[in-house]
């Protein structure tokens, strides 16, 4: 009979798998009891925004007990006392960026991929939904070269859009394809490539009760077919030299060390796997003979998960050419006189930006692209580029939310209350005591931007966008002004 101890389902025959598959060093009765243990949770500091240190100070009233995560300097697991009156998600320091919700073995990947002084200038998220490794990877290249970050459901780019624009991020270029087209597509594009491969979710019953209520060896093998086609295409689509971290969420050796396996096979020397043993203190503990991490549930009390790190180390033969076409590409690069002109006007609000972004339009709109991604134009079609900046108008320019919340600096902004932050959020306008001078200001709450406000008369007309208004219950401590 498969076990179901409180109400996790672990299928007889996954349960045999595993006892099979752990070393001898880790123990099974161990692995059980771990996978029905409820999951801790962890935050990830989104230092776009704000140091490790200063976001500590201030949290640091609200009673939050944060333990880091070994292998990741921004990354902490949290307790807290008020998780049922205040979800974490609806927290100020949330709202604004300063943090991202992220399980703490989805951290491993992304450390993975710049481990060893590793800088790429160009990386593709191969399977990006819904952003926390994206915004990981961006934090990481502090918002500098380019991230192409792809998603295949449809469904879920706007959920990528919306957390990559929460956390001040305009390096992103956002596609969605079948994440098997890249390596006929974008040959030898990519500096850095992560492939977090769908899986079959072995490592996620720690949150999610009925993860292998479907769970069969021969879906497995199917969902490890397609891995391997993903990784062939992912290989291809690395330059020589680059690095690629495949990784999942799952437990089985099939979808884990065999594809891994499979590749090496495939372009013997052109695959040199790089071991992750010494990427942090006890990485040894989880690290298999080829120097994987093979991360089982109880070693480091978080969900199960596997990380490989592989570098190219020549170039294959090329794949045949992509059948798609792609269309033609809207926007037009703004030069001169008008491209200087819109920089001032977005200077006088408070808006900046440096020469790893480039000003293009499309009809009245202004986009800022990355330039690094520029080389790819013309070669797949694209979802969303960059960040967009604003629409023209004919006495000017209107702004765009996201636009604010990546490029806002410290000039032409105006401190709300706790308690007008809240009323901002909820998208009501605010009627501060002493409004400011100027017609159009960036309004901040704990010194961070929430958006643009236009002053009409004693009021601040909200801009905050309908979709990402809230209600219910916001913020954290006492009502203390920022």
């Amino acid at each position: 009979m498969p076990v179901a101890q409180n109400s996790v389902f672990l299928p007889e025959q996954f349960l045999a798998q595993m006892r099979e598959a752990l070393p001898a060093h880790l123990s099974f009765d161990d692995f059980v009891a771990a996978c029905q243990r409820p999951l801790r949770r962890s935050i990830r500091v989104n230092t776009l925004k704000i140091s490790v240190g200063a976001f500590l100070d201030l949290v640091s009233p609200y009673g939050w007990q944060l333990t880091p995560v070994p292998w990741c300097e921004e990354g902490f697991w949290i307790e807290r006392d008020d998780e049922e009156s205040l979800p974490l998600g609806s927290t100020a320091e949330h709202l604004s960026g300063l943090f991202y919700i992220q399980e703490a073995s989805s951290m491993l990947p992304v450390a993975a991929l710049f481990a060893d002084g590793n800088q790429p200038e160009r990386v593709m998220d191969v399977a990006a939904a819904p952003g926390s490794k994206t915004t990981q990877i961006a934090a990481r290249m502090n918002n500098r070269g380019a991230i192409l970050a792809n998603e295949f459901s449809a469904s879920r780019v706007k959920v990528l859009h919306a957390n990559i624009s929460r956390c001040g991020i305009h390096n992103v270029a956002l596609t969605h394809f079948d994440g098997r087209v890249f390596g006929a597509a974008l040959p030898e594009a990519f500096d850095a490539i992560l492939l977090d491969a769908p899986c079959s979710g072995e490592g996620v019953v720690r949150k999610d009760p009925d993860a292998l209520k479907n769970w069969s060896v021969e879906s497995n093998l199917q969902i490890a077919a397609t891995q391997r086609e993903l990784i062939d295409s992912a290989f291809h689509a690395l330059r020589p030299g680059g690095t690629l971290v495949y990784s999942t969420c799952t437990l089985n050796r099939d979808e884990n060390e065999d594809v891994c396996l499979w590749l090496k096979q495939r372009y013997v020397d052109a695959v040199e796997f790089m071991p992750l043993d010494t990427l942090f203190d006890s990485a040894s503990h989880a690290a298999t003979p080829e120097g994987f991490l093979h991360v089982f549930p109880q070693i480091y009390d978080c969900e199960g998960f596997f990380v490989a790190r592989l570098r190219k180390t020549r170039a294959v033969d090329p794949l045949p050419a992509p059948k798609f076409k792609v269309g033609n590409f809207p926007f037009a690069p703004v030069k001169g006189r008008e491209a200087a002109q819109a920089q001032a006007a977005a200077s006088k609000v408070g808006l900046h930006w440096d020469e790893s972004l480039r000003l293009w339009m499309r009809d009245k709109e202004l986009w800022l692209f990355p330039v690094n991604i520029e080389p790819l134009i013309g070669k797949v079609r694209f979802s969303r580029l960059g960040i967009r900046l604003a629409e023209i108008h004919n006495k000017g320019y209107r702004w765009q939310h996201e636009a604010v919340i990546a490029l806002a600096g410290s000039e032409n902004t105006f401190a709300l209350t706790h308690q007008e932050a809240e009323e901002w959020y909820r998208g009501r306008d605010v009627y501060p005591e002493d409004g400011p001078s100027q017609d159009e200001v960036i309004v901040t709450y704990q010194g961070y931007p929430l958006g643009l406000a236009k002053k009409v008369g004693s009021r601040l007309k909200n801009s905050y966008p309908r979709e990402l208004v809230r209600d219910g219950r916001l913020f954290t401590g006492n009502n203390r002004s920022a």
